[in-house]
């Protein structure tokens, strides 16, 4: 049995007859009531948010919430519902908005857990681009909260509401016979003070959202808003890295730098924030399923194994060659070799590629895949075996060398009755010791599988494969590509398809490309390095005398930053010279380009080469002066 509306249902209803048909209360708070309700001009879904009529009576509040709500009526962004209306209705006050098909934040942590990392740096980041939004249109939130974050139905979509709305009531940093009228366990320490409230104090509300996200606890708790609001002063939560262990660090202090008491210790826009939510997140892209069993598979076949595949499968098919007639037998022995070194292993490789496009991936989603698996082991290999070869791996090196130099040179020169037969196994077991330091310090087996999937190899087994192959299924194919690779993929694709001729004037194209590819990376690694050196600079305390402490860290934190946007700069030119050589190719193959343009783009594009590792040998020189 349906429950009988209420009487403010009824008035309410009654004063908006003929412009809004309300279905259903939606929601109640200090805010008040959120109905649903069918605009009847324009027969579209609403939400109608009522102001208390108790507080309406008031002329001064009532004033003041239809100018802010007509300010927050301006914003206009994916991620701030938007407020169609503004309007009163006798004795009612009432915004209409859009209604969205989902439920709060609030909602989502109670019935299903805490959000994953993805997730919640994902809402996080969607949440301070509205908030940066609104900064900058003068909008401050002041009421920051789960409760006031929609996630949309099917998307997952975060939307903000209430901007600029709620702290307007009351004035939500007020204190009113020992009550608090907002939301104590997300309010600053400065608005719990009930002092002046700027932008960094959204930020710390949504640092505390994220706290809620990610541990599904508040930053702090009490039995009374007062007690809250008293910890929210002068208290430290407990660190969320203790109760999220899942969480990628940058994301961690990234919501624990919002937590900060000091506002000058928190990010000072919003659009910081956001980056510093990029950053985590793009630690966090997976490899899709397929790809991922592949390249470890891959991976997982180390040389020695490869070398003792190929030794055996040389060993039978020679055999089956000299099985054949006295007449055939060296063409069929040759004919075995070839077939067991070559054809065989290609024909793996073919159906392993065949297998990829049934399933929607293409080349160059491997090939993103592979530069990806080498990234995410990047820091545990520097951890573990250093940036650069070890004294053992030096040493080691210079005797293989050295050892089968020798080994060859006393065969060659007939000393073989004692120099050579202690040389030669010096020198092979000192390589065998080199190629394993190796390969664990650079991971080597999938620096070469790449480098076979990149090269003509890789194009030669794809096509092969895609006439094997039908037409893809349309399963949404990997993308999380750096652009530089990206782009660099298709201007070699570009660059195949071009008349052998045209291809033999321009035969420093896929060079070029290379190396633009490898320098965008390494000022992309170098990015990151920078980033997470700055986190932890500013996330860290100092301890001291005072103004010697706080000059030194301003000068690191000064000479990082430099550094940081000279990177920057570097990495865009690189990326920018890649876009032109494919632009410049998408021009000849439409006929309207020329050689001679994309000549001189090349000569640039060396020359912006030449620049990051001028710029990146400074650094080395500094770094190994330090």
């Amino acid at each position: 049995m349906t429950a009988a509306p209420d009487r403010l249902f009824l008035e309410f209803q009654a004063a908006v007859a003929g412009r809004y048909s309300i279905e259903r209360q939606l929601g109640r708070g200090g805010m008040g009531v959120v109905y649903l309700a069918r605009e009847v001009r324009l027969d579209r879904d609403v939400a109608l948010k009522l102001l208390p009529p108790t507080l309406a009576t008031q002329p001064a509040l009532r004033e003041r919430f239809l100018r802010e709500a007509r300010t927050a009526a301006k914003l206009s962004h994916p991620h701030i519902i938007p407020i169609h209306a503004v309007d009163e209705a006798g004795d009612f006050v009432f915004f209409a908005m859009a209604y969205v098909a989902g439920g709060t934040l609030t909602e989502r942590v109670r019935a299903r857990g805490p959000l994953s990392a993805a997730d919640a740096g994902r809402l996080l980041r969607e949440v301070a681009w509205a908030l940066a939004y609104a900064h900058a249109q003068g909008v401050i939130h002041r009421d920051v909260k789960p409760d006031n974050i929609m996630l949309e139905d099917g998307t997952g979509r975060a939307l903000v509401t209430d901007f600029g709305i709620a702290g307007q009531v009351s004035g939500a940093a007020t204190l009113d016979g020992g009550e608090v009228v907002g939301t104590p366990e997300f309010m600053s320490p400065e608005q719990a003070l009930g002092e002046g409230v700027d932008a960094r104090s959204d930020l710390y509300a949504l640092g505390a959202v994220g706290y809620f996200a990610l541990s599904g606890q508040f930053p702090f708790q009490g039995a009374k808003a007062t007690e809250v609001l008293a910890k929210q002063i002068t208290q430290t939560p407990r660190p969320l890295s203790e109760l999220v262990d899942s969480a990628p660090r940058k994301l961690v202090q990234a919501v624990e730098r919002c937590l900060a008491k000091e506002p000058a210790e928190r990010p000072q826009k919003a659009e910081d924030l956001a980056e510093q939510l990029g950053l985590a997140l793009e630690r966090r892209k997976e490899t899709p399923v397929p790809l991922r069993v592949f390249v470890k598979r891959t991976t997982q076949v180390g040389g020695a194994v490869a070398l003792v595949y190929v030794y055996m499968l040389t060993i039978i098919t020679t055999a089956l060659g000299f099985a054949a007639p006295p007449g055939l037998r060296a063409a069929a022995a040759l004919g075995s070799l070839a077939g067991g070194l070559l054809v065989v292993p290609a024909g793996l490789l073919v159906l392993q590629a065949r297998r990829l496009l049934k399933l929607g991936f293409g080349r160059e989603d491997l090939i993103a895949a592979f530069v990806q698996y080498l990234e995410l082991g990047r820091e545990e290999r520097i951890f573990e075996y250093g940036r650069g070869p070890s004294l053992f791996e030096r040493v080691t090196r210079v005797l293989a060398v050295a050892g089968v130099g020798v080994g060859v040179l006393a065969a060659a020169l007939g000393w073989t009755s004692f120099v050579a037969p202690i040389a030669i196994p010096i020198g092979v077991l000192s390589g065998l010791f080199w190629v394993n330091r190796l390969q664990h310090r650079t991971d080597l087996n999938t620096r070469i599988w790449t480098w076979i999937w990149k090269g003509r190899l890789g194009r030669w087994l794809f096509r092969i494969a895609g006439r094997l192959a039908p037409a893809r299924t349309g399963i949404p194919a990997f993308t999380q590509q750096p652009t530089e690779l990206a782009l660099g993929l298709a201007s070699e694709r570009l660059y195949e398809d071009l008349p052998k001729e045209t291809r033999r004037q321009l035969r420093e194209v896929p060079e070029v490309l290379r190396r633009l590819e490898a320098d965008a990376g390494r000022m992309r690694r170098r990015l990151d390095q920078l980033n997470d050196a700055l986190g932890d600079i500013h996330g860290g305390e100092t301890t001291g005398d005072a103004d010697g402490v706080a000059a030194r860290h301003g000068q690191v934190v000064a000479d990082l930053e430099k550094e940081r946007e000279e990177v920057q700069q570097r990495l865009k030119s690189a990326v920018a010279a890649l876009e032109t050589i494919r632009l410049n190719l998408l021009k000849l193959h439409a006929g309207t380009g020329s050689v001679q343009s994309l000549t001189t783009d090349l000569t640039l594009a060396r020359q912006a080469a030449e620049e990051v590792d001028r710029l990146l040998q400074s650094h080395r020189e500094v770094e190994e002066g330090l």
